[in-house]
């Protein structure tokens, strides 16, 4: 496996921050700057798992399926998936949540979604002056979970990453 789409552990439900509300045109950037407008709007609700970071050092990404959910709803939701994807040459893997399990034809969506995804993203990123490497690399395994109890010391820092 590509060590830029390793992920820090993760607990069965992460609490994720909604961003981009399914079926929105705008994709914000970490610190809340507007990224980019789509033509087509995000067929899912779309965040970050505050406190954990992926390699290309924003927030970790998060796909919430379901319903519509507010700009700036926090939640926690059950991890049902990761997907690989490579950003600008950085691992910016997306962890899919849902309260309920994965069923074949979300999976089959959520592919299409973050192919065609990449394909957008590549032509944004030569728009801007660069043609890095862009792509949806294909299903992750899920990390072991993390079980943390009030008070406990993970030895985890600010990208959840374990010291060593």
């Amino acid at each position: 496996m590509d060590e830029r789409l390793w992920l820090p552990p993760l607990p069965d439900a992460p609490e994720v921050l909604i961003e981009c509300p399914r079926f929105s045109f705008v994709k914000r950037r970490a610190d809340g700057a507007v990224d980019f407008i789509s033509p087509l709007p995000c067929p899912y609700n779309y965040g970050s798992i505050p406190g954990l970071t992926s390699d290309e050092g924003d927030p970790l990404d998060a796909v919430v399926l379901g319903p519509r959910l507010a700009l700036g709803q926090r939640l926690k939701v059950p991890v049902v998936g990761v997907i690989g994807f490579v950003d600008a040459g950085r691992g910016d893997p997306k962890v899919v949540c849902s309260a309920a399990p994965l069923t074949n034809a979300e999976r089959a969506g959520l592919e299409r979604f973050f192919r065609v995804y990449a394909l957008f993203k590549q032509a944004l990123h030569r728009v801007r002056g660069n043609a890095p490497d862009t792509r949806f690399a294909g299903w992750l395994p899920l990390p072991a979970p993390v079980v943390v109890t009030l008070g406990e010391d993970t030895g985890a820092g600010a990208t959840g990453r374990r010291a060593p």
